[in-house]
């Protein structure tokens, strides 16, 4: 059956491969839950194939002249920008967010490759003044070589331009294991890097079963990176499996985002800004703002419009013009919003809108507001990942920051205020890996995205993207 979706694929050693029997699996549109492609598993001769593609590769890649990576670079940013509407069209078929935020993510990522292009040829080693004339004291910067990357189903073009680019610029190779939820986007991306002329074996994408695979990767003796986004027990298994190999490792791994909204604050403003990025991606979203502590001489006021402007958000199939919150990925995360609701009202928490499954097919959530909401709730200490969110007053701006700062978790944050004594105490007190204040300026290109405590190591994007994927030579001479 001819089915208007990607045709899905591994790609090893510049060759798209499919077929040979290999094991396959449904690929879902989660607005229907209808069936809309098959994508093959990778075999462990697949698998090896690849390593042994990216080792070979990396001996010519690592010293190409940073000009050319830099051209490839560019022309797959100027490919992606050709062709947005029909990756856009696919994430939303097999990931479900609406169209208008499939496009933004699609044509962002055009500016990751292009940043990363300018920086590539930037990366510099330094001269040491040595203590005696005829000593000459070198720094090179050189690649790590052969890199393992997995990347998660929620935003599944972003997530994997950022490895690929940031590797393939640092002169690495890199086998990436992709979501087979949402697998369109990844092969979109082979595509293009094979049609700007990237070379076989540079960049290799597989599927499979996600334990395996990253068992048989990480252990394999040619691979020395491992860069990983998604949750956190899953990457601290992965990290641990690394450290037995001492492979070093970039982990963006999942949050708990406060949200501190001051009595100084522009109420409504934030109210309206607050609606909008918790809705974002059904809530599937590492950064969403999921605890909002709200001073409690404007918490009625907050709520009055945080609840209007949620209850105006329209929920249906992405490709529906009029939709502005799709439905959650996967079937399993509905019971999942479910249990998080049924805690929190059990605990005595109060359901302001939503709190229920919409219809009875595809895997749609009403956007949930919940008040009332004790500390102890599974919400308030555990990331929903999905449209529901809890609000609760505070007294006094330490009293948010203990609270906000009371779980392991250390990846976004948010504050609204109008005071700058405020706005200080809150940067300096907060404790996350971003930090956003009166507005969301994260995830860009140029500026450095990760968390700290359990959610991650290590930073992608701005100048600190590269760092995992280099290694430091000191070079030391004498005439």
């Amino acid at each position: 059956m001819s089915l208007p979706y990607e045709d899905l694929s591994l790609y090893i050693d510049g060759e798209f491969v499919t077929g040979g029997g290999r094991r396959e699996q449904d690929v879902h549109d989660p607005s229907t839950g209808s069936v809309i492609g098959r994508l093959p598993h990778a075999t462990p001769a697949d698998l090896d194939r690849a390593l042994g593609a990216a080792q070979r590769a990396f001996e010519t890649w690592r010293t190409v002249s940073p000009l050319e990576k830099s051209r490839i670079l560019r022309r797959v940013a100027e490919l992606t920008r050709e062709r947005v509407q029909a990756i856009a069209r696919n994430i939303t078929l097999d990931q479900g967010k609406p169209l208008a935020e499939a496009v933004s993510e699609v044509t962002r990522c055009a500016d990751h490759c292009d940043w990363h292009a300018e920086e590539c040829r930037r990366i510099y080693g330094r001269v040491i003044p040595a203590r005696f004339p005829n000593v000459r004291q070198f720094v090179l910067r050189e690649p790590v070589g052969v890199c393992a990357a997995f990347t998660p189903w929620n935003f599944p073009y972003n997530q994997a331009i950022r490895k690929i680019a940031a590797a393939v610029g640092a002169g690495c190779t890199i086998v990436l294991k992709g979501p087979e939820d949402t697998p369109s986007a990844v092969v979109a991306i082979a595509r293009m890097f094979h049609e700007a002329g990237l070379p076989p074996g540079v960049l290799n994408v597989v599927w499979g079963v996600p334990a395996e695979v990253s068992k048989h990767l990480i252990e394999s003796p040619i691979v020395r990176k491992v860069s990983f986004t998604g949750s956190v027990p899953v990457g601290k298994q992965l990290a641990a499996m690394a450290g037995a190999h001492m492979k070093r490792v970039t982990m963006e791994l999942g949050g708990h985002s406060p949200v501190i909204v001051c009595e100084d604050a522009d109420i409504e403003r934030a109210a309206d800004m607050l609606s909008t990025l918790k809705f974002a991606n059904a809530g599937q979203v590492c950064v969403s703002p999921n605890r909002m502590y709200v001073h409690e001489k404007a918490f009625d006021r907050f709520m009055a419009r945080f609840i209007e402007a949620t209850k105006k958000i329209k929920v249906g199939p992405g490709l529906e013009a009029d939709t502005r919150m799709g439905p959650l990925a996967h079937a399993r995360r509905l019971p999942a919003m479910a249990e998080m609701v049924e805690d929190a009202t059990d605990r005595g928490a109060r359901i302001e809108t939503g709190g229920a499954r919409i219809g009875d097919r595809g895997y749609f959530w009403a956007p949930t507001v919940l008040t009332n909401v004790p500390d102890e709730a599974r919400i308030m200490n555990h990331e929903p990942f999905g449209p529901v969110v809890p609000c609760v007053p505070f007294r006094d701006l330490d009293d948010a920051l203990r609270r906000a700062n009371s779980l392991p978790y250390g990846l976004s944050s948010y504050a609204f205020t109008n005071s700058t004594k405020h706005a200080l105490k809150i940067q300096n007190g907060i404790q996350a890996g971003l930090v956003n204040i009166n507005h969301f300026g994260q995830g860009l290109p140029e500026t450095p995205f990760g968390g700290i405590k359990d959610s991650g190591i290590g930073s992608e994007g701005g100048t600190e993207t590269f760092d995992g994927y280099l290694v430091t030579k000191f070079v030391t001479q004498m005439d």
